[in-house]
């Protein structure tokens, strides 16, 4: 059976030169580097937001979100799915969440409450410590429904919080109240069907 292309790193006719450029493949490739701009763009966004620029940021942040469905796609449709990706691509969007989200906290008439942010980052802690602990031991915690959910409901209520800052008509405010308590709901949700998998998971190790 033929080995991926990884695993022959052991084979004697491997140079050291074929060698180094498959590692730096494995990194710098196309996913990967959209993953680190995304990082990039994340702190650019929080940047932006502090600085009363919330038109742009709101453009910015939907772009951050749209190229991390590029890179997920690129990286099954290419085969360039590696382990530095798996770690980077959910990293950088509890990033991107976390920088808008803090620096929404910071600003008047963001209907976004201290309260709601530190329950959001909490659940991805204690989803992260999570799944470090059954992954470690050799257990699939792959992403789940509500996971997934809960990251398009945040991604909607900041855009709306954007745009309620640059243009603060009555509706919008409604509609960032209604997004921001429909992430938190979601979130909540998502922590404990995670909290549920885990246990499951550890009681058939």
């Amino acid at each position: 059976m033929e080995q991926p292309a990884e695993t022959s790193f052991s084979s004697t006719s491997s140079s050291p030169q074929s060698i180094a450029s498959d590692v730096s493949n494995q990194i710098w490739n196309v996913p990967n580097t959209l993953s680190l701009i995304r990082l990039v763009m994340a702190f650019a966004v929080g940047i932006l937001i502090e600085i009363g620029m919330y038109r742009l940021s709101a453009v910015l942040f939907i772009v951050a979100v749209l190229t991390d469905a590029v890179d997920g796609w690129w990286a099954r449709r290419f085969n360039q799915v590696t382990k530095l990706g798996r770690i980077l691509d959910p990293f950088v969007d509890k990033i991107i969440i976390t920088a808008a989200l803090v620096a929404l906290t910071g600003t008047p008439n963001s209907q976004v409450s201290p309260w709601m942010v530190t329950l959001i980052i909490g659940r991805e802690f204690l989803v992260t410590s999570l799944r470090a602990m059954i992954e470690g031991a050799g257990g699939d915690f792959s992403a789940r429904q509500l996971g997934k959910l809960k990251m398009v409901f945040q991604c909607l209520a900041v855009v709306s919080s954007l745009c309620l800052l640059a243009m603060p008509y009555p509706w919008l405010m409604v509609l960032t109240l209604v997004l921001m308590w429909l992430a938190v709901i979601v979130t909540v949700a998502s922590g404990a069907d995670y909290v549920v998998k885990a246990i499951e998971l550890a009681r058939k190790a």
